[in-house]
């Protein structure tokens, strides 16, 4: 790490120490329904494909935005919708509209499968603002990650709906895995085809569904090489790539990233669970629960409690507790913590003795 990477890295330790500090609410997630129509080998979530699964009221959630509007220009937050799959909700437009009505930003992120002509019509008019949707790799690997036939070309279709709309955010996010690691370059060139302008790398953590599968797992000189591609495409220009707020980088903070690793969750993200449990972002499955909105007031709650979120000094511990980049990294993301507050992957570590 050069010296110019270290003073960034004082400068976003200290931003950091601002966010706890002073914890603006900025994104809102709400898991509005643990329903899904894939069975993806990935996913880190509680979601099924059970018709009678149970989901929260859309009142019960807009009581929640009613008492953060009173606190809090509705305007300065992101109200991001997400699931299992939020289009399977049959008045998932109408969400959306009583969110816009309440001034607030409206995001989505899906899978694409049911976004047809009429349901993009349908978010348009409602006035959604942001889209995040997932691709991942060519058609084969990502019909193998996501367990269905049809999910690719209905991915393509959503990618070519999304890119009509005028106004509209919206980005790509690709799970990298032991299967498309190898096709990198391939991907890139069909999202440059298909007029993607920004693009989201993730790497799957070892939980939920992904828990001890290893072929959804990439090795520390395969993550080295991906890290690489990353920078080299950032440098050329061509797609505007990210890597996720994964965790920290080491010598690739600044460099793979438009920003300098700091988790968030509990600073300026919160989420309101489909059981009405109060977290921060809905990455971390682990129970790190600070409330519920039938039991407390959401706003009380974000204000009086998330200690464990603003105070990281208990995460130092294990492999953790020696370490020279805690400063900057402080204990990382929050959702590689199990429930025993254990860091189940360092990306630290398994760049360490990486030279760029």
């Amino acid at each position: 790490m050069n010296h110019s990477q270290k003073i960034a890295l004082e400068v976003a330790r200290q931003e950091h120490d601002r966010l706890c500090r002073e914890h603006p609410l900025e994104q809102l997630f709400w898991e509005c329904t643990l329903r899904c129509n894939l069975s993806c080998r990935h996913c880190g979530s509680d979601c099924a494909k059970d018709i009678n699964a149970s989901e929260m009221p859309l009142r019960d959630f807009l009581n929640v935005l009613d008492e953060i509007a009173c606190h809090q220009d509705p305007s300065t937050i992101m109200v991001s919708t997400v699931g299992g799959e939020p289009l399977v909700r049959e008045d998932i437009v109408d969400c959306g509209r009583e969110i816009k009505r309440r001034g607030f930003q409206w995001g989505l992120v899906t899978n694409g499968f049911l976004l047809d002509e009429k349901m993009m019509h349908n978010l348009v008019d409602a006035g959604i603002d942001s889209m995040a949707i997932d691709l991942d790799g060519t058609k084969q690997d990502h019909n193998w990650l996501r367990c269905n036939l049809q999910s690719y070309d209905r991915a393509m279709r959503a990618i070519g709906l999304m890119r009509q709309v005028e106004g509209l955010e919206w980005d790509v996010i690709t799970c990298v895995n032991s299967r498309n690691i190898g096709h990198l370059d391939d991907i890139k060139k069909q999202l440059i085809d298909a007029g993607v302008r920004y693009w989201r790398i993730f790497t799957i953590v070892p939980m939920g569904r992904a828990a001890g599968v290893d072929e959804l797992q990439i090795s520390d000189s395969q993550f080295r090489d991906l890290l690489n591609f990353i920078v080299k495409t950032r440098i050329d220009k061509d797609i505007d790539l990210n890597y996720s707020c994964e965790g920290f980088l080491g010598a690739y903070e600044g460099l793979a990233r438009d920003y300098f690793f700091s988790c968030e969750a509990g600073l300026t993200v919160a989420s309101v669970r489909s059981d009405g449990a109060i977290s921060g972002c809905l990455s971390i499955r682990s129970d790190y629960n600070q409330g519920n909105i039938y039991d407390d007031s959401f706003w009380q709650v974000w204000n009086e409690r998330f200690e464990k979120y603003r105070n990281r000094e208990w995460m130092r511990h294990g492999v953790c507790e020696h370490c020279d980049m805690f400063r900057y990294c402080q204990g990382n993301a929050f959702h590689l913590r199990n429930s025993n507050g254990d860091l189940m992957l360092c990306h630290y570590r398994r760049l360490k003795n990486v030279k760029l």
